[in-house]
């Protein structure tokens, strides 16, 4: 597979394809900022020479990196950040303060994925994950900022998805980094009526007051765009953040309709795609059914468990 172009986004913000079950599927962001350069998400282990060789082609060196910021745990989104560090002398790791323990000793993220899918399936999707020093970790709290280039950085903590996420606030761009709380919109479903958003209920922290509380705090920034890691960036924030709040709210009915299901996961995961289905079919989307269902596979597959999981903690 060949991955995307990294895509310029203006502000100093460029998007980069990590490659990971296919193009487009999740991205990191690298920003520059006068003399001052961050990530934001770190990827696997596999895709971290793609990032250092995307300084490398902007003749940025490595020491200017100031911060790896990983907006939650997920091992697509952090499970390159212990590699990624190793190579950026000067970076330092910025992480939740429910992560961060984590991302200093990976051993639980690890033994977790690996009773999910096994050690083979855990080293070919996520490479060698590593430890990341206690020394180079910062945690910021709720409303805390980090300065970069003329700017500042501000991190609000961001639950529904998880409850180790936070996002990122960037005014030069006028911008949320939202990780996994603003929903997936991959470009392939972009239409006439913009872009199509969705839930992603990965497990295991699925919380959806918590998430409408998240959403209700986005739009008192009044954002202008939001920079997904799954994919790029959209912007008409508050017509998407409907649609996303309209999403959850469907995911619930499906669960409580289904709880007491015998092979619920399965059956979870036909009402959940057909929700998807619908959903395009009313806004005229173009794609076949079975390129809908090649491209939401994986998605549905972990949505379908977190809402399981939320409804075994509900009952």
């Amino acid at each position: 597979m060949t991955p995307l172009t990294p895509i310029e986004l203006g502000h100093g913000i460029t998007c980069i394809d990590t490659l990971q079950g296919r193009p487009g599927m999740a991205g990191c962001y690298l920003i520059e900022r006068g003399a001052d350069v961050a990530f934001v998400e770190a990827g696997t282990s596999h895709c971290v020479p793609r990032l250092l060789a995307e300084l490398d082609a902007r003749g940025i060196a490595r020491e200017r990196v100031r911060y790896v910021i990983v907006t939650h745990v997920h091992l697509d989104h952090a499970g390159g950040a212990g590699t990624l560090m190793a190579a950026l002398p000067k970076a330092m790791l910025v992480v939740h303060p429910r992560g961060s323990r984590h991302l200093i000793d990976p051993a639980k993220l690890i033994a977790g994925a690996t009773a999910v899918y096994g050690a083979p399936a855990v080293a070919a999707m996520y490479g060698e994950i590593l430890a990341v020093p206690e020394a180079r970790v910062i945690a910021p709290a709720d409303g805390d900022s980090l300065p970069l280039g003329s700017g500042d950085l501000v991190f609000i903590d961001s639950p529904g998805h998880a409850r180790h996420h936070f996002s990122v606030w960037d005014a030069a761009s006028q911008g949320f980094f939202t990780g996994d709380t603003f929903g997936l919109s991959y470009r392939e479903f972009d239409d006439a009526c913009g872009p199509w958003i969705m839930p992603t209920t990965t497990p295991v922290q699925f919380e959806p007051e918590a998430w409408h509380a998240t959403l209700d705090r986005y739009l008192d920034y009044r954002p202008q765009r939001m920079f997904l890691t799954h994919y790029s960036v959209v912007e008409d924030v508050p017509a998407l953040a409907a649609q996303l709040r309209a999403g959850i709210d469907r995911y619930v009915a499906i669960g409580q309709s289904l709880a007491a299901s015998d092979n619920r996961h399965e059956r979870l995961k036909v009402a959940m795609f057909d929700d998807a289905v619908q959903e395009l079919r009313a806004r005229g989307n173009p794609l076949d059914e079975a390129t809908v269902r090649t491209l939401l596979e994986m998605d549905i597959e972990l949505n379908a468990q977190g809402m399981g999981i939320w409804l075994d903690k509900a009952s």
